[in-house]
């Protein structure tokens, strides 16, 4: 792929840009290494959908429309665990529910009805489909609660609504470890009904996450909306002393020895700015964590040529025999490279909420990591 004028060009060190400029620019850098396809390239996707909606942009959401309506069929699709990807996962359903691309309703309906049949453990959680065992992963929260959510607003089937609340609810319930107030990623991958023992900053950001949306999606008289927002506060405040004085959040998020992480960071900083904009996180702390975090974040972890740095690679239960799934094993079963692929969407959510923090410019790193 030849490489363009605006990507080797280098950006005045340090530069200072406007952060939802920056979310796009993003998406440009990211859509030069390839085809954005995968759980991770649909968040990245729908964070655009985000960017432009808070914006007003109309130009950045008519290009996620023309992004989405390459799936199904002019994507060389990889396997996937939720088949709902197959036509942009969450992307897709929130553009439906804002009343655009019409003709997709029925495709939303058709996928939300197989996640609805999905295989579930004994408790209703969606576990792993084609494995033995009941294995579930937090990571599920994230691609089902946001597709459902708004497959149920743009239908109008409030069951769909009901069970995205389910999922979220049911999968804190399930791996929160009360002696942190934060959660665990998986159960049932080390041996059948053990957790692992990590306490994962990007599997924290899904769970929190998919609790954020729910917050944001959901109606403020809908009679699920506070077993919700109880827990979102509980683990908002679980996971607020943990920031670090540059205002990021770690591997292993409860480790001050643990190096800091992009992804999961970009995540709980949407989470925070989706609750201070719809008035679940009240007082200046909030705000100072989210304009802290924002400009960590970008100043840590974003080069000048918008490439990105920090991003933990993809991570199930890391480890093998007595390491599997230990914090050691989340800590250096795999190194974070630039650019690597999930880190991207957390960081353009992370920019669309920049607006509620009041902040109108960031700076970004001075020299390459």
């Amino acid at each position: 792929m030849a490489t363009s004028e605006k990507t080797t060009q280098r950006l005045a060190s340090p530069a200072t840009v406007e952060p939802t400029s920056l979310a796009v620019d993003l998406y440009d850098h990211y859509e030069r290494l390839g085809e954005v396809k995968g759980y991770y390239g649909l968040l990245a996707v729908y964070a655009l959908a985000r960017v432009g909606q808070v914006t007003g942009r109309s130009e950045v959401v008519d290009r996620v429309e023309r992004v989405l309506r390459r799936f199904p069929h002019e994507i060389e699709h990889p396997p996937y665990n939720f088949p709902s990807y197959r036509i942009g996962g969450m992307a897709q359903s929130f553009l439906v529910a804002q009343g655009r691309m019409p003709e997709r309703r029925e495709r939303v309906r058709e996928y939300a009805e197989e996640m609805m049949t999905a295989p579930r453990d004994g408790k209703g959680i969606l576990k792993m489909p084609h494995s033995a065992g009941d294995l579930i992963w937090i990571d599920a929260a994230m691609a089902s609660t946001p597709f459902l959510l708004y497959a149920g607003r743009a239908l109008g089937e409030r069951r769909y609504l009901d069970e995205a609340v389910d999922q979220a609810v049911l999968m804190y319930d399930e791996l929160l470890d009360p002696a942190h107030g934060l959660l665990h990623q998986c159960r049932g991958f080390i041996a059948p009904g053990v957790l692992s023992q990590d306490h994962w900053g990007r599997g924290n950001g899904w769970g929190y996450f998919a609790l954020a949306e729910l917050v944001r999606g959901l109606a403020h008289d809908d009679p699920r909306r506070g077993e919700v927002v109880s827990r979102f506060r509980a683990l908002s405040e679980a996971l607020l002393p943990h920031q670090s004085a540059r205002g990021l959040w770690r591997q292993e998020i409860p480790l001050r020895t643990a190096w800091e992480e992009s992804s999961g960071t970009g995540l709980i900083l949407y989470g925070i700015g989706v609750g201070i904009e719809c008035g679940v996180l009240e007082g200046p702390m909030w705000r100072d964590a989210l304009c802290r975090g924002l400009t960590g974040l970008v100043e840590s972890c974003v080069n000048s040529d918008f490439s990105i740095e920090n991003s933990c690679p993809g991570t199930l239960c890391p480890g093998t025999g007595d390491a599997k799934g230990t914090i050691d094993a989340y800590l250096t079963a795999r190194a974070p490279y630039r650019d690597e692929p999930h880190g991207c969407g957390p960081l353009i959510l992370a920019l669309s909420v920049a607006p509620v923090a009041g902040l109108d410019g960031v700076a970004l790193r001075a020299e390459p990591q």
